[in-house]
């Protein structure tokens, strides 16, 4: 074990078994959690999530889980957001109409535009498969992750940041979009490491050994 517990937010909107097995294959301490005070004494925080942008801010309000996450990214600790975790850290999204995220990165959440073609045929929506990143920065959570690596993706929305430092990587799905973004301890990925493999699983380790 690394000695790290880290908190795996359970709001019913997360595919919380694929990620804590994953963590804890890595070597980590890892248990589903919507208990504020085990939440608090955790070292690091995922906030993993599928399903509607709308449906995931309501439930972690009703289950009073945005103060300790807030908390948590305020007192330092690592932070992992997967998927839509990603996509709620930033200010609204558009996904059924306009609804407010938590705040803690500018930008808004878009859906890919219809009718993309590449190579002479339409992109479908949801972009679902494996796609590469682009790496635009250093940072350890990709650590032994080479520019170009495959991951797995499953989304109809992305993330579009008002300030373009913040993103860690990119990728094409007729459009280039965001997907990973750092922002000092806060990390989040628009693809699953959970369900990348042996490079998710890298990602994993990476970010159950950040301090």
């Amino acid at each position: 074990m690394t000695g790290r517990r880290i908190a795996v937010i359970d709001y019913d909107m997360g595919n919380l078994m694929s990620v804590t097995k994953a963590l804890e294959w890595v070597g980590a301490e890892a248990a589903p959690t919507r208990d504020p005070a085990v939440i608090r004494d955790a070292t690091h925080i995922v906030l993993p999530g599928v399903g509607a942008f709308r449906d995931c801010m309501r439930h972690l309000r009703e289950y009073g889980l945005v103060e300790p996450i807030l908390e948590g990214i305020e007192a330092g600790k690592p932070f992992l957001g997967i998927c839509l975790g990603l996509q709620l850290l930033f200010d609204e999204s558009t996904e059924f109409g306009s609804h407010r995220g938590l705040g803690l990165v500018g930008g808004r959440i878009e859906r890919f535009p219809s009718g993309v073609e590449v190579d002479g045929e339409k992109l479908k929506i949801p972009h679902m498969g494996w796609n590469a990143i682009k790496i635009k920065k250093d940072s350890k959570l990709l650590a032994g992750i080479p520019d170009g690596t495959y991951f797995y993706f499953v989304h109809s929305y992305y993330a579009a940041p008002k300030d373009p430092s913040v993103v860690l990587t990119t990728t094409d799905y007729g459009i280039d979009f965001a997907s990973s973004i750092e922002v000092g301890n806060m990390h989040a990925t628009q693809f699953h490491p959970e369900k990348s493999q042996k490079a998710g699983l890298r990602v994993l380790e990476n970010f159950s050994n950040l301090d």
